[in-house]
């Protein structure tokens, strides 16, 4: 990569006039084709060694798409005779940008400086850029002295890159010392900079303060703030932010409109998700693949499966995750045969599946019982698609096989893994041996659980459980002292439940909700209708050995139908009661929920950690299966 010294021929303005009009007209990321073509019409015009045309195209090559090979702007390069600092900072940036070593822009500037090519501003931006690409501290150093030795310390522009690369790097100390060392050589890239820095690192504290502090918001800074709360599992308060956003009139972009929605989905926040999406028709906003995918995963996970499938249908153009968020929504609302018959749509249009696109088909077949089908694409995965099956394939595999009540298959697949078994496998294994009573393999299984995550509350519930459904309350009792002596806590469980904007969390026995009064008298109500039309509380699972009137207000008290009760208070006849739980629902809350569709003539829709259970005339989709 060195600079070529020869002189240039002289360039008449007609030709210079030409070189302007090839390449203004490509477009403003132009493909590899594009670029040739443009190439060709310099070469003819005899142009290929113009600092002016060639440098140009360089520049072009530094913006458009990464593709691009790094090879093709150095061969463009190679025919400039004597570059000049716009040739050679263009070709850093494609350096930069085209995945190549720090190593080679690094080696390249020095060819600069050793042959006398200016250096500038825009310099050491790509330099930085390049070192960013593996961060690498050490060599960013070098380039940060080498600014400071040339007096461009004091440019905001050379500034705002170190910001970006040393927090890039993790090293928010060194960043923040630049960001604060000249407090009026900062604009609103220097603060955007900082506060992405600040929420990578996952310092949301600092994000806070940050963003309060900056004289200047623009997109990118409501944005960085909405993005870092929700990777940082803190949706309601991204969700609280994007609103804030809106109604200041700001545009956004598709990062936060996909982020958003990526939050009301793991939420299953139905309402706020219809929010979003009538933001995007509002302002017309274009419908990419990725925001066209966040909005078929996100109607599937708030349980509007419908308008799920009509996003998906009316998409312009589908890849494979598109398909993949649809068929895993399929799965979960348990419409296996549907899932199906979406994946030979899949296989049909030419697509190639991915291990996710697996892991929705074998889940789908799980959800439905759909032993047949589950074991034949389990096989053609491997045999077929050359997908070698990971820990999630073989978990549904195990699900699929356990619910059918095939243990000793799905022990025997177990045992053929070409990887080892994983905890949340064995406890898949010992959820089948609760369901089907099976006491002895699960007692086994429970223990070689509690060994592999002492700490993990999940494993000693399944086992007492297995205990309990067995009425053997001694070795109930002695699994709950031995979490109590590890000091490992039961996860409560909770609901929620969106009523009008607002979002309603219920645990078991809840009596902070301000309505609370007027909730348990509404299922005070409710428990007589029921038993009125025959219903009558199944016990089983409740874990201790006491008398089974008082097992009875144990579970009358489940978050579940203090969210039910309150969802009859605020809902009109004919709107869907939706709930969201952070753990499976009971056997007892299910049939609860079945008779109150049955009586009230009301559906409700519920998101268990495991499915979704749409509920109604006393019928759900599950089919009591889940």
């Amino acid at each position: 990569m060195r600079c070529n010294h020869s002189f240039l021929l002289p360039v008449s303005s007609n030709a210079r006039h030409y070189h302007h009009l090839i390449l203004s007209s490509l477009p403003s990321s132009p493909s590899l084709p594009q670029l040739l073509q443009a190439h060709a019409k310099l070469v003819v015009l005899g142009l290929a060694a113009s600092r002016a045309a060639v440098g140009h195209l360089l520049s072009l090559c530094a913006i458009c798409h990464p593709s691009i090979p790094i090879g093709y702007s150095l061969a463009i390069f190679s025919r400039i005779e004597r570059p000049n600092s716009f040739a050679c900072n263009n070709l850093v940036r494609c350096l930069a940008r085209g995945g190549a070593p720090p190593r080679d822009a690094l080696l390249f500037y020095s060819d600069m400086r050793r042959v006398g090519v200016p250096t500038n501003n825009y310099t050491f931006p790509f330099l930085l850029q390049a070192c960013s690409g593996d961060p690498d501290v050490l060599e960013g150093e070098q380039v940060h002295a080498h600014l400071v030795k040339l007096g461009l310390d004091m440019d905001l522009y050379v500034r705002n890159a170190l910001i970006h690369f040393y927090a890039l790097c993790g090293e928010m100390g060194r960043s923040r010392r630049v960001f604060d060392e000249f407090p009026v050589a900062r604009d609103v890239v220097s603060w955007n900079a900082i506060l992405a820095g600040y929420a990578r690192a996952e310092r949301m504290d600092v994000v806070e303060e940050v963003f309060a502090e900056m004289p200047e918001r623009d997109v990118v800074s409501w944005s960085t703030v909405i993005v870092g709360y929700v990777q940082g599992g803190i949706l309601e308060k991204g969700l609280s932010l994007f609103r804030k956003m809106i109604d200041k009139g700001l545009m956004v972009n598709e990062a936060t409109l996909v982020t958003v929605l990526s939050a009301c989905a793991q939420l299953g926040l139905l309402e706020n998700g219809q929010f979003v999406h009538g933001i995007i028709r509002s302002i017309n906003f274009p419908m990419s693949l990725n925001l066209g995918t966040a909005l078929v995963d996100m109607y599937a996970k708030c349980g509007c499966i419908k308008l799920s499938i009509q996003v998906f249908d009316e998409l312009p153009q589908r890849d494979v995750f598109a398909w993949n968020a649809m068929i895993c929504g399929l799965a979960t609302h348990g419409m296996g045969k549907e899932a199906v018959e979406l994946f030979q749509q899949f296989i049909h249009e030419g697509l190639h599946p991915t291990n996710v696109t697996f892991v929705g088909v074998l889940n789908a077949c799980s959800r439905a019982g759909l032993v047949i089908e589950g074991r034949r694409y389990f096989k053609s995965m491997v045999e077929e698609h050359g997908i070698q099956p990971e820990m999630e394939h073989y978990g549904c595999m195990v699900d699929l096989l356990g619910r059918a009540g095939l243990m000793s298959e799905a022990l025997e697949l177990i045992e053929r893994m070409s990887i080892p078994p994983d905890p949340v496998l064995w406890g898949t294994l010992l959820g089948a041996c609760k369901m089907h009573g099976l006491v002895d393999m699960g007692v086994t299984i429970g223990n070689k659980l509690i060994e592999l995550e002492p700490a993990h509350d999940g494993h000693y519930v399944l086992l007492a459980s297995v205990y309990a459904k067995a009425k053997k309350w001694e070795d109930v009792i002695k699994v709950r002292k031995l979490m109590s002596n590890r000091g490992t806590n039961k996860v409560a469980g909770w609901s929620l439940i969106e009523a009008h904007g607002s979002v309603h969390k219920f645990i078991a026995g809840d009596k902070n909700h301000r309505d609370s009064l007027e909730i348990y008298k509404t299922l005070e109500m409710v428990g007589r209708r029921l038993a009125e039309a025959g219903y009558f509380p199944d016990v089983s699972s409740v874990l201790h050995d006491i008398g089974d009137e008082e097992k009875v207000h144990v579970i009358k008290e489940h978050s579940e139908r203090l969210a039910i009760a309150f969802g009859l208070m605020v809902f009109e006849i004919g709107h869907p009661i939706r709930i969201v739980k952070n753990l499976r629902v009971c056997g007892d809350c299910h049939e609860f929920s079945k008779m109150v569709t049955k009586v009230f003539e009301r559906e409700i829709i519920v998101r268990d950690g495991s499915r979704f259970h749409h509920i109604k005339e006393g019928k759900c989709s599950c089919l009591d299966y889940w």
